[in-house]
């Protein structure tokens, strides 16, 4: 994970809590909606980032794989706090979709979503105490 975090230029700790998030850090579960696996990617995003970053033979059942699923994870959350400028923004679009916040951006609103507000409070939350907790074997924020 903390390779990852430093290649992808994410906070470890943010890492940490999103994973935490999204599965509880189980690596084969699966979400109602399909999504799978430590960071919970659709299969169709995950196909998507196969293409952008080069990967070939990719197969949906490598996404229990967590050391891809990280990577694959990372680079997403990279590519979304590049797009949005603001960690609150980018993890709202990691949990209720890009098209549902450029609507609310759009709009000149903020999270539509309950589910989605309480999601990125419950991340905040959980980075502050992967931070405090394990500072050391994280590396700095």
């Amino acid at each position: 994970m903390r390779g990852h975090a430093g290649h992808y230029e994410l906070d470890p700790a943010l890492l940490a809590a999103v994973i935490y998030q999204e599965s509880r850090f189980r690596p084969r579960v699966v979400s109602p909606s399909g999504a799978v696996g430590l960071m919970q990617l659709l299969p169709s995003t995950a196909r998507g980032i196969a293409l952008r970053t080069g990967g070939s033979g990719y197969r949906d059942g490598d996404l229990y794989e967590p050391e891809l699923n990280v990577r694959y994870g990372s680079w997403y959350l990279r590519h979304l706090l590049d797009k949005y400028g603001d960690e609150r923004t980018a993890l709202a679009a990691y949990n209720a979709g890009q098209s549902n916040v450029d609507g609310w951006l759009a709009d000149g609103g903020g999270i539509r979503f309950s589910e989605t507000r309480h999601y990125v409070s419950a991340i905040e939350s959980a980075k502050q105490v992967y931070r405090r907790a394990y500072s050391a074997r994280l590396g700095p924020s």
